[in-house]
């Protein structure tokens, strides 16, 4: 069994150890690469599919993905990576979120049964705590004493609340123990994650030597910058590119990214000579990631009809020919709530900075404030480079 590590560890940050690698590789065995989620929203985003790339390559090289959706955890909130705490997911809502993710994991992995493996980390955590004869807070304090406060309070995003006045929640210091359960479980030879991951991954690592089994070894990978280019890619901050995004809008959000964060996009979502892309012209490097990536989650047939759309709306600065129609709940209306309702922003704090920072015009004219618009006929509200909305009275 072959396997192109170079590939494999495109654009990689942290590889614990490469040497434990090797070995494990040398063994010729097919490898557990497992990687984790937790649905707290509907839509993946491309932030996601830096491992989940990762994932595939391992599968063409033979060896078996080891998905973890995270049904059980996330309705404890992973804090990983975050100045507060993440609040806990309704498990209604888990429920319905896991549900949708598979239809948009396949746009990326190989899902027949010999390469993937789906497992719903609620199958092991959730029996650990209705042990029959034992109380759950005995399974609490088991996991408890496989860790030190130490080396909790070490960690880098617990530090810096606890710097700052923040809380930290008992159950967030949980959280990494029930990830690392989970390597337990599945045996895992291979765990992937971002950066912010680092310290559950070694928790895994450590609670696998703890069963007597051998630690798997720990790939993190850079977060990716959302569409803002400061802040990782996440719904939370409106700054996302989800799978499910229309053709049109998908390709326009890749090519609104800073040219500088096009490069990282380049080596942790595709295949391609990063150096060869440098080589040519700026622009016509983003409207060929922009086209490359939506091939791949839409075909190539969307991802031509989008670069058309994008040269022809925004290139030779023409208005699109079928923009989204928006009805107004009542007129005159806020500007913060009319871009919330027509979709524009995700909610009014983003509306707020899109507004201040002069990303708003409306029938031509830029608006900074949250003044009352009077809808009384059709009116075209423009948001960035690449959002049209039609508001109809």
């Amino acid at each position: 069994m072959t396997i192109d590590l170079e590939k494999i560890l495109r654009g990689a940050q942290k590889v614990i150890s490469a040497e434990e690698l090797q070995k494990k590789l040398a063994k010729g065995n097919p490898l557990r690469v497992k990687f984790g989620v937790d649905p707290t929203a509907p839509d993946l985003h491309l932030g996601h599919t830096v491992p989940l790339n990762v994932l595939r390559r391992f599968q063409d090289a033979g060896h078996t993905a080891v998905l973890v959706i995270g049904d059980f955890t996330a309705t404890v909130g992973d804090p990983s990576g975050r100045s507060d705490g993440r609040p806990p997911t309704d498990e209604a809502l888990v429920v319905n979120n896991a549900e949708t993710y598979l239809a948009q994991v396949s746009k990326v992995l190989d899902m027949t049964k010999e390469r993937l493996e789906v497992r719903r980390n609620s199958e092991w955590l959730k029996p650990l705590f209705e042990q029959k004869g034992k109380h759950p807070l005995d399974t609490i304090v088991g996991l408890m004493q496989k860790v030190t406060v130490q080396q909790l309070i070490e960690r880098e995003d617990f530090s810096n609340r606890i710097k700052e006045g923040n809380p930290v929640s008992l159950l967030e210091l949980l959280y990494p123990l029930l990830q690392g359960q989970d390597s337990v479980e599945l045996k895992a030879d291979v765990e992937l994650g971002g950066t912010d991951q680092i310290f559950n991954l070694l928790r895994g690592r450590e609670m696998q030597k703890d069963a007597g089994m051998e630690p798997q070894v720990v790939l993190t990978f850079p977060l990716l910058e959302g569409t803002d280019g400061v802040r990782k890619m996440s719904k939370s901050f409106g700054n996302y590119i989800a799978l499910n995004d229309a053709p049109d809008d998908f390709f326009g959000k890749v090519m609104s990214i800073h040219d500088v964060l096009m490069w990282k996009y380049y080596t942790l979502l595709t295949d391609e000579d990063v150096a060869k892309a440098k080589a040519g012209h700026p622009m016509e490097a983003k409207k060929r990631l922009a086209g490359l990536l939506t091939a791949k989650y839409h075909g190539a047939a969307a991802a031509e009809s989008a670069r058309e759309h994008f040269e022809k709306v925004f290139s030779r600065r023409e208005d699109p020919e079928a923009v989204v129609e928006h009805r107004v709940s009542k007129s005159p209306i806020r500007m913060m709530e009319l871009l919330v309702e027509a979709g524009l922003a995700p909610s009014k704090n983003e509306a707020r900075r899109l507004l201040e920072q002069g990303a708003v015009t409306v029938a031509g004219e830029k608006v900074t404030d949250d003044r009352a618009l009077a809808v009384h006929s059709p009116v075209l509200i423009k948001v960035g480079k690449r959002q049209f909305r039609k508001v109809l009275p």
